[in-house]
């Protein structure tokens, strides 16, 4: 009996190895971005204030590897429960796939480079305010 071979990012995010969990990512940064939920209307706004790990010149974590102990409010995406998916922006792949919708054609997965996410505009690369450089008050005059 032959089997339908399925891309790893098809499956469900349950079903996901470590390093598959890993490659899901697109590297665009916006995860890293401080975000504020409308008490009124539940909108999440999402800023270019990125968390003092986000490394703008690379888009990425400086120490992904030890982020969770250094930035206790950074999420773990392993544990999100449902709730917590409104939080990434509509293009994340984990988002999608939490979803069930594909990815774009701009996932590296898809396009078979990282500069894809920056080319289609997704990408966080060269636009972010670090945190440490903005006091929270005025976090809201950063908003996408």
């Amino acid at each position: 009996m032959n089997e339908v071979m399925v891309n790893f990012w098809e499956k469900s995010l349950d079903m996901l190895t470590q390093s598959e969990w890993e490659k899901l990512c697109d590297g665009c940064g916006q995860c890293c971005m401080q975000k504020f939920e409308d008490e009124d209307t539940g909108e999440i706004l999402h800023t270019r204030i990125a968390c003092r790990l986000f490394d703008d010149g690379r888009c990425a974590c400086r120490d992904y590897e030890h982020r969770l102990l250094r930035v206790p409010e950074c999420l773990d995406m392993r544990t999100f429960q449902v709730e917590h998916y409104a939080w990434l922006p509509e293009t994340c792949a984990y988002r999608l796939r939490f979803e069930g919708k594909p990815l774009f054609a701009w996932h590296p997965l898809l396009s078979g480079g990282r500069e894809s996410v920056q080319e289609a505009g997704i990408s966080m690369r060269g636009q972010t305010v670090s945190e440490d450089d903005v006091p929270e008050k005025e976090w809201l005059n950063y908003s996408l």
